[in-house]
């Protein structure tokens, strides 16, 4: 069910609710699909009888609607993929983040000089971690070889032991055949560490190709726990799927928490840049 808090402008939505919402913001009718998520909406209090929208929701829906820039954030960890985001309209920034197992996220507004520290947030980054040195800090190999380690990963479930579990993560990656043993260790120790892989994107409106269309930046990072954090050079992003291929590079970087503060700062059109969109 939908819900709010009123004190702190957070809103508890699924997708089916920002839908109904947006139409009624927009003034166009429900199809008949969504009545049941508009009837939960009115249950909530979130918008009368009439349709009409409760006064905190329309900053909400005024960004949702009208977002200059999207950030998605993508995440996959054991609990399986979420997604997050935010939205920056001309007066507002909406945040969203979505909880392992249940269908609504939480939108809230978010103060603009504190969006970078939200997004840090978001991707739990940690300045005082203390990380365990490795030998090697570049790791590279196929995506096919990386796929099998984490299908390894998921079909170690139910192993009753951390070494059960780095026996199967193993023997999945070196079916391969594409690491040495040095790399080989690495990863393998790499994926049964792995707290968390992102991918963070932003996305304005700009040039594409000489005319106008969506310009936009990314990056991708690997939060192995105890091993550090691991900036993912290949496949580059922003890159879009179908473009990846089981035999294409894939390669790991070890990098520190302040270069991602950075590459999520560095993420952000810059005010000549939305300057530039705005005129078209």
């Amino acid at each position: 069910m939908p819900s709010f808090d009123v004190s702190r402008s957070r809103f508890r939505l699924a997708d089916e609710h920002l839908i109904v919402l947006s139409e009624l913001a927009a003034g166009n009718a429900v199809s008949a699909d969504l009545i049941p998520a508009q009837k939960e909406l009115a249950e909530s209090g979130l918008i009368n009888d009439a349709g009409r929208l409760a006064q905190p929701l329309l900053p909400l829906l005024e960004t949702v609607l009208n977002a200059g820039v999207v950030i998605t954030l993508e995440t996959g960890s054991r609990q399986g993929p979420l997604q997050h985001g935010m939205l920056i309209g001309q007066e507002y920034v909406v945040a969203h983040e979505a909880w392992p197992g249940e269908t609504e996220s939480e939108y809230s507004l978010v103060e603009p000089k504190t969006l970078v520290w939200k997004l840090a947030d978001m991707v739990h980054l940690q300045q005082s971690r203390s990380a365990r040195d490795t030998s090697a800090t570049v790791l590279d190999t196929t995506v096919g070889t990386v796929e099998a380690g984490l299908a390894g990963l998921e079909a170690a479930a139910r192993a009753t032991t951390a070494d059960e579990e780095r026996e199967l993560i193993r023997r999945s990656l070196a079916a391969g055949g594409t690491l040495d043993e040095p790399s080989l260790r690495l990863l393998t120790e790499m994926i049964s560490e792995l707290r968390s892989s992102w991918r963070m994107t932003a996305a304005w409106r700009g040039h594409h190709d000489g005319g106008d269309g969506v310009e936009g930046r990314g990056f991708a990072v690997w939060d192995c726990g105890p091993l550090g954090y691991w900036l993912r050079e290949l496949p580059e992003e922003p890159l879009p799927a179908d473009q990846v291929t089981p035999g294409s590079p894939f390669r790991l970087v070890r990098t520190d928490a302040r270069t991602v503060w950075n590459r999520i700062t560095d993420l952000l059109p810059d005010q000549s840049e939305l300057r530039a969109a705005a005129t078209r």
